[in-house]
C-alpha cells in the first residue's frame, strides 16, 4: 500500500468517525425533543406557568414561575410572608427583595442574573443550540445510579460548560452539572430531574434536586403547570422607583 493511499485511507477514516459522531449526536437531541413533546410541539408553546414549592433546609417556600417566548421570566417566592421577585424583561435582570428592607426594584447581582438570563431560556439550552451560540459534544454513555444515560458537555455562548445527562431509552433529561458561585467561592451544582408527567401532550419534570457535594441543597416540588396562558410583557419590566417624600394616593 503506498503512502499517499493510506494517508488518504486515514483521512477518509476520520472523516467518517466525525460525521458518525455528529451523526449520533443529532439523533440524540432528535429524540430529546420527540420524548418532551415533539419539536414543532415545542416551539409552537409561548408561554408557560409554574405554581410550586421550594425546600430549602427544612424551609417551604411557595412560587410562581411565568415565561414567555423568547426569554422573558418573572419568578415570585413567598418567604416569611413577604414576596420576592426576580425578573427578565430580555434585557435587564432585576428582583424586588423586601427581606434586604426595600421594596424599589433593584438590579440584579451579576451572579444571580446571569442565572436567571440563562434560565429564561423559553426551550432550553438544547434546542437550536446552534443559533444561539452554544456548542454540544458528546461524551459517550455513562452510568447513573443504575440507569444507562448519554453524556453531554455543553459550552454556553459565554464560555461556561455544564453536562446534560439523557436517559439512553426514554431520552429525557435526568441530571445537569454545572458551576456556581457561592459566598465568592464557584462550587459545583448537580442537578437530578424526576418524576416526568405528562401536561397536555408535553413531559414536564415535577421534581428537582440539587445537590453540593453529597449534600442536598435544595429540592423544588411542582404543584401545577398552565400552558399559554395570557402573560402581559409589562410584567417583566423593571418598576420605577417609588418616591419616599410623595404623598400616597
Amino acid at each position: 500500500m503506498s503512502r499517499k493511499f493510506f494517508a488518504f485511507t486515514l483521512i477518509l477514516v476520520i472523516f467518517t468517525a466525525i460525521t458518525a459522531s455528529a451523526q449520533t449526536l443529532d439523533e440524540i437531541l432528535a429524540k430529546y425533543y420527540d420524548a418532551r413533546g415533539g419539536y414543532e410541539k415545542l416551539k409552537s408553546l409561548n408561554s408557560m406557568k409554574t405554581n410550586g414549592k421550594q425546600l430549602i433546609q427544612g424551609i417551604e417556600i411557595p412560587f410562581t414561575i411565568l415565561q414567555k417566548r423568547p426569554n422573558l421570566m418573572r419568578i415570585e417566592a413567598t418567604v416569611q410572608g413577604m414576596v420576592i421577585v426576580q425578573a427578565y424583561d430580555g434585557e435587564t435582570a432585576w428582583m424586588i427583595n423586601p427581606l434586604a428592607g426595600s421594596t424599589d426594584a433593584q438590579l440584579l447581582p451579576e451572579e444571580q442574573a446571569k442565572q436567571i438570563i440563562e434560565q429564561a431560556d423559553f426551550d432550553g439550552h438544547l434546542v437550536d443550540y446552534k443559533e444561539k451560540g452554544h456548542t454540544i459534544e458528546l461524551i459517550g454513555k455513562e452510568d447513573l445510579e443504575g440507569t444507562e444515560v448519554f453524556k453531554l458537555k455543553v459550552t454556553l455562548k459565554d464560555g461556561e460548560i455544564r453536562y446534560d445527562y439523557l436517559d439512553a431509552e426514554f431520552f429525557l433529561e435526568l441530571k445537569v452539572v454545572a458551576k456556581m458561585k457561592q459566598q465568592e467561592m464557584e462550587i459545583e451544582a448537580e442537578t437530578f430531574l424526576s418524576d416526568y408527567k405528562e401536561v397536555n401532550g408535553f413531559m414536564v419534570a415535577h421534581a428537582m434536586q440539587t445537590k453540593i457535594g453529597a449534600n442536598v441543597f435544595a429540592q423544588i416540588v411542582v404543584e401545577a403547570i398552565e400552558l399559554d396562558p395570557p402573560v402581559d410583557d409589562a410584567i417583566f419590566n423593571m418598576p420605577a422607583k417609588t418616591d419616599a417624600n410623595e404623598p400616597p394616593k
